[in-house]
């Protein structure tokens, strides 16, 4: 932990120690303050945040964060379905089976992924450094790490960091960790709701980074929700799995997968509510709620695309099944030709066409109508002569593409970007 990590640590205790004791009036104190530095945004009774600098990968920015529950939280994740699992999310696959947890600790600049047997070790040193100052399990603290893929963590300016990161807890903000943890993000992203439960309010807070690298199928980057409602582990597993599906695994940047996509959820139960019972009228507000944190975080990923100048809306309806309508969805935000079209603002609809006719879904040509911005591009599979003015339509901002393929009542959604030559700049010069 560094030359003066007893010392740091004996430190960091007893600051901790004089917080929890006093822990009423401390929060009472830190509501305005934290409302003040979040912008307004609500966090969950019982938690505290804080973040640092380490110089992961280059001095002059926070860039380790770390989230800390006041008590034992339930806990559910998902990760990457990627091959390549970067070392913490093994990590946290692992301990995220026990259901409990009290602290997630994350880096930015290095994603520890592809660096062998020592990623691993240093994955369990972040957690342990951060357990050991804290007075918590190991196993109760979680790592995320996201960066360049392949790279040594440069763990002793990680590790001297940490009494510090412990230190901030009682003046950190949950902006603060929104901040640490972005890469190629141009601004940090949170969201938060409050709902009733049970006569108790209840509040789900979210922040998460993402801007390349993103495509569908868990959970297309860092994502970090807490809540200070009462739900237990195989509960919260259910609701963040929904939450997950219709929001960050149907958005799509450059149809990249990170080898670190990671969502965990902290539930700790302080707001005081009934436990959250599954298939109750508290669960369906609880997720729908937590469903609306998620869709907000996932939005600002794709208006965060790197490089990219417009958010866009695919949508099929009337596929043959919603599984169908997803695929078809997909297909057409992945395309480059399409996502080079809309930079343009060229209404190439044939570029859509085709897209679908590979999406591997039952498609009837002659039935397929298109849309752009409200303007019917083609009908019955062919042009309908409005093509400047579907090309006016896309100079906003907003997009939105519409194919309806008269073959069922399936329909789904996925939200995409334009591709630009500063995407190509980003990522040319990632590592430098």
């Amino acid at each position: 932990m560094g030359v003066n990590s007893h010392a740091s640590r004996s430190f960091a205790l007893r600051r901790l120690g004089e917080m929890f004791c006093g822990i009423e009036n401390f929060r009472r104190a830190r509501v305005s303050y934290s409302m003040k530095k979040n912008n307004s945004i609500k966090v969950p009774t019982g938690f505290l945040f804080s973040a640092v600098e380490a110089a992961v990968k280059k001095p002059g920015r926070k860039d380790l964060g770390l989230i800390f529950s006041e008590c034992g939280a339930a806990v559910a994740g998902m990760f990457t379905t990627n091959r390549i699992k970067a070392a913490p999310v093994r990590l946290d696959m692992q301990r995220v089976r026990r259901g409990l947890g009290r602290a997630v600790i994350v880096n930015s600049g290095n994603a520890n992924a592809c660096t062998g047997p020592k990623g691993m070790r240093d994955a369990r040193d972040m957690a342990d450094s951060a357990a050991n100052t804290l007075g918590v399990k190991p196993t109760d603290v979680f790592v995320c790490s996201t960066g360049v893929i392949g790279t040594p963590m440069p763990m002793q300016r990680i590790l001297a960091a940490v009494p510090g990161l412990i230190l901030g807890l009682p003046e950190g903000s949950i902006g603060d960790v929104a901040a640490a943890i972005m890469t190629t993000d141009t601004f940090p992203k949170l969201a938060a709701r409050e709902v009733t439960l049970g006569g108790k309010t209840v509040t789900i807070s979210g922040v998460c980074k993402g801007a390349g690298m993103i495509s569908p199928t868990m959970a297309t980057m860092l994502c970090f929700l807490m809540t200070d409602a009462r739900v237990d582990h195989m509960t919260l597993k259910a609701a963040l799995a929904d939450a997950v599906a219709h929001s960050f695994n149907r958005i799509s940047i450059d149809g990249d997968m990170s080898t670190n996509d990671t969502a965990l959820i902290l539930a700790n139960g302080m707001a005081g509510n009934r436990a959250v019972a599954a298939g109750s009228r508290d669960y369906r507000v609880f997720s729908n709620a937590l469903s609306e944190v998620a869709d907000e975080l996932a939005t600002m990923i794709v208006k965060d695309g790197e490089g990219a100048t417009k958010l866009v809306t695919v949508e099929v309806i009337n596929a043959r099944n919603e599984r169908e309508a997803l695929k078809g969805a997909r297909a057409i935000a992945d395309s480059l030709l399409v996502k080079t079209a809309l930079y343009g603002n060229d209404a190439n609809w044939g570029r859509l066409m085709a897209a679908l006719g590979y999406a591997g879904i039952l498609i009837r040509e002659e039935r397929v109508d298109i849309s752009i911005n409200g303007v019917a591009v083609a009908k019955s599979g062919m042009a309908t002569g409005r093509d400047r003015e579907a090309n006016e339509a896309l100079k906003a901002k907003e997009v939105r593409l519409v194919a309806d393929l008269h073959l069922g009542k399936g329909r789904s959604m996925v939200l995409t970007c334009d591709l630009t030559e500063d995407y190509v700049k980003i990522n040319a010069e990632y590592r430098t």
